[in-house]
């Protein structure tokens, strides 16, 4: 689907898509027969996609980003007709051979191209630095000041409940827990707002809730004393706890160019904010990277990539610890090379890497791991995932549990080893994609 011949599958376009909604709509766009002017060529698709108006819709994919132009109103990205023109194309690339692309999709492509064009609009970055230092610095620092106050006032509120007792936070209701959240937003401290309201939701939720909400509180109260010791902490973990509370931490470090496998994509999303989380391994570097893409309520976030797919291009890590986080350079390009898993090894390894992760970040909910050689197997409590020997296993969290991915691990392993990449976390495993010895190249995804 570019100048190199690389054509993306059926899957790795339904991967693609912001929602169920738009997946099916997608899929019955998948034909040709709504469609006319279609093309391809230099790392683009386009075509005419017939509507309920009396004018087609102009739709055009350049799958370098991947980024889309639709005329529809949809405000989903990407739309259901750019999901057809991909699907089609995928299935059906011998009427759409390489083609100049007609003016309208012409101009589209080169503005974006163009240095400093949408390319890194697409990424999620603005492009420009502050006008004015000196104001960001003192902008920087009156924020600053603003979460100073609102974590001295957590931890009296903290100190306030376990004086009272943990057993009257459920008597209170969650009202007191969301007045402190909204003194947090107030303090600019989207970070412990966040914490707060999770705290709010474990008073009253089951067997052992109590032990539970003394964890949160502990951790939480960890969080507030080390913002107020920032300056004490090594370089590292200060960057940490200020991305904790709730500031965004520094692009920093060389950029490390890669063929990526797009290992696994999913949504999160609450009333403010949808939350994209896309995983990325690079064969060369050996390097594990997570994107993050932020949409506003009810819209889906801009950056999408193609599960299973290998990209040539650029990440730059953010600071702070483990250094996962980066951002994606101007351009990936689907290459054809063999997609390669990453290296996995057994759980024991698997928790010990997340016991190394939480020494450099103590609230950290999950760590990406790669198992080896384990096979999903029920237990008493649900199901986990076993060494192949019998020695040692991981639970699945009760997410994983409930959705369909777990049947899709349960049918690719067949009762034999698989790899799987997931989150390892103090709730569980959360399984996101597997490969089968038979066919390692293929990655299956299970979220």
């Amino acid at each position: 689907m570019n100048a190199m011949g690389v054509r993306w599958t059926s899957e790795q376009v339904l991967a693609l898509a912001p929602d169920d909604a738009s997946r099916r709509a997608g899929s019955r766009l998948g034909t040709a027969g709504p469609w006319s002017g279609r093309g391809s060529g230099d790392g683009a698709v386009w075509g005419l996609c017939k509507g309920s108006g009396r004018v087609p819709y102009r739709t055009v994919v350049d799958t370098t980003g991947p980024a889309y132009l639709c005329e529809c109103p949809s405000r989903k990205l990407p739309c259901k007709h750019a999901l057809g023109l991909l699907l089609l194309h995928a299935s059906d690339g011998s009427e759409a051979g390489g083609t100049d692309a007609p003016d309208w999709a012409g101009r589209w492509l080169a503005a974006r191209r163009a240095p400093g064009g949408g390319a890194n609009r697409q990424a999620g970055g603005s492009g420009a630095g502050p006008a004015d230092p000196e104001a960001a610095r003192r902008r920087a620092e009156r924020r600053a000041a603003r979460i100073t106050s609102g974590a001295e006032e957590l931890e009296q509120r903290l100190a306030d409940l376990l004086r009272g007792g943990l057993a009257a936070a459920e008597q209170r209701g969650y009202g007191l827990w969301e007045e402190t959240a909204a003194r947090m937003v107030d303090a600019q401290a989207p970070g412990l707002a966040g914490r707060v309201r999770e705290l709010g939701a474990i008073p009253g939720s089951g067997p052992g809730w109590p032990v539970r909400l003394l964890e949160e509180c502990a951790l939480t109260h960890l969080l507030g004393r080390a913002w107020l010791s920032a300056d004490r902490l090594p370089g590292p973990l200060a960057t940490t706890v200020r991305t904790r509370v709730g500031l965004t931490a520094p692009v920093d470090g060389a950029p490390v160019r890669d063929h990526w496998l797009v290992l696994a994509q999913y949504d999160a999303a609450d009333a403010r904010l949808t939350t994209r989380r896309i995983w990325l391994y690079g064969a060369g570097s050996g390097r594990t990277a997570l994107l993050l893409s932020f949409g506003a309520a009810g819209r889906a976030p801009r950056l999408a990539l193609p599960v299973g797919a290998v990209l040539d291009g650029e990440l730059t890590p953010h600071a702070g610890a483990g250094q996962l986080r980066a951002e994606p350079g101007e351009e990936f390009a689907p290459v054809e090379v063999p997609a390669v898993p990453p290296p996995g090894g057994p759980v024991g390894a698997a928790l010990d890497s997340y016991g190394r992760a939480l020494r450099e970040d103590p609230w950290l909910d999950s760590w990406p791991v790669t198992l080896s050689g384990v096979v999903p197997a029920p237990a008493e409590y649900g199901w986990q995932l076993a060494d192949a020997d019998g020695r040692e296993a991981l639970p699945l969290t009760a997410s994983a549990q409930s959705r369909p991915g777990l049947w899709r691990l349960v049918a690719l392993s067949g009762g034999a080893p698989v790899t799987v990449f997931g989150e390892c976390g103090h709730r569980g495993f959360t399984p996101l994609a597997a490969w089968s010895p038979e066919t390692p190249g293929e990655t299956v995804p299970l979220i």
